[in-house]
């Protein structure tokens, strides 16, 4: 079946869910809120509704901005030809839920106390059976490399007590099998959207490390391979002013991402800074599917495009909750529809 065939069904079906993806004017209305309470209320007036009704208090907003990312990817994956897209956007969270009960583990035996309340519903693979997995020590059924990766992060704990080594071998899983899936897809535009992935990582590791004034030599084994930007590329940075980042990376799409490297002195606002220009950088990387009625790239814009409104309400609410500056959060948002 051709591709617009086996698309254009699932396109019209991503635009009739527009309505789900709050506009400008909804942020803006939560932005100009007095409090918490305000901004709430006006959220209350979306589709988050059905979640905020559920919320135990005010101040347990997470869930309901869960409970709706879990809802578009539940619908989504009704109705894409292809599920390992969705499988794609997901494997992250099921990273991230490895991560969370490895810590427990390591917790547990240093007399600590689990953590299994930073868990996750948003991976693919349910939080239940990656706890019996690891309970039961019977990794067998794990997919995405996990099942050889957890014992050998557990020996790393017992001969290193080296989380971050822990951490970079699982990330470095992480983007490899999201490559392999992106390659099975056979799709440039979905292989070109995990590659920038991997380069917005990379470039965020790479400031934080610049940060922590770790040398070039021992900063490789923190980059990940499969970018559109070489290691060897990111490692010859380390040397080099942050403003000039931009200019030596003028051949590739994240010049504008780089260019906040010129305006702030300050180094912790810098990364949030960067951050913020990351995720719009991989949300370009497939924002011309959006005027492809057939094109497949339009389930990670969407999808991608919801990931940042969550981080967007999520910014305004902890925001409100703080007495932050309405400014100041304006500045944080990451992109928003017209």
């Amino acid at each position: 079946m051709a591709q617009a065939e086996r698309y254009g069904y699932t396109v019209a079906r991503l635009r009739a869910m527009g309505h789900r993806l709050l506009d400008s004017g909804v942020f803006q209305r939560m932005l100009d809120a007095e409090d918490l309470q305000g901004a709430l209320k006006t959220l209350n007036e979306t589709c988050y509704a059905s979640w905020l009704v559920e919320m135990k208090n005010e101040g347990a907003f997470d869930e309901a901005i869960e409970a709706e990312l879990s809802y578009v990817y539940r619908e989504i994956e009704q109705f894409a030809p292809d599920k390992a897209m969705v499988t794609l956007c997901k494997m992250p969270y099921d990273f991230h839920n490895v991560k969370v009960l490895l810590k427990s583990v390591f917790l547990q035996k240093s007399g600590g106390n689990r953590r299994w309340d930073l868990l996750t519903r948003l991976g693919n693979l349910s939080p239940e059976f990656l706890i019996e997995s690891l309970e039961s020590e019977d990794y067998r059924l794990l997919p995405f490399g996990l099942r050889g990766m957890i014992p050998n992060c557990l020996a790393q704990w017992d001969q290193s007590h080296d989380i971050l080594e822990i951490e970079r071998r699982l990330d470095d899983l992480l983007f490899s099998q999201m490559g392999v899936l992106a390659a099975e897809l056979e799709q440039k535009g979905v292989t070109e959207w995990v590659r920038g992935r991997i380069d917005a990582e990379n470039i965020r590791n790479l400031l934080r490390l610049r940060r922590m004034q770790v040398e070039a030599s021992k900063a490789a084994g923190f980059l990940h391979e499969g970018g559109i930007i070489s290691v060897d590329k990111l490692l010859s940075l380390m040397g080099e002013p942050l403003e000039s980042w931009g200019r030596l990376l003028a051949y590739t799409d994240l010049t504008g991402a780089l260019s906040q490297l010129q305006d702030v002195s300050d180094f912790d606002t810098l990364i949030v800074e960067v951050e913020k220009a990351l995720d719009e950088y991989v949300l370009r990387v497939v924002e011309a599917a959006r005027f492809s009625s057939s094109a497949p790239e339009n389930v990670l814009y969407y999808l991608w495009s919801k990931e940042m409104e969550a981080k967007n309400v999520r910014i305004i609410l902890v925001g409100k909750a703080n007495g932050a500056d309405r400014d100041v959060l304006r500045g944080l948002l990451r992109h928003v529809n017209g």
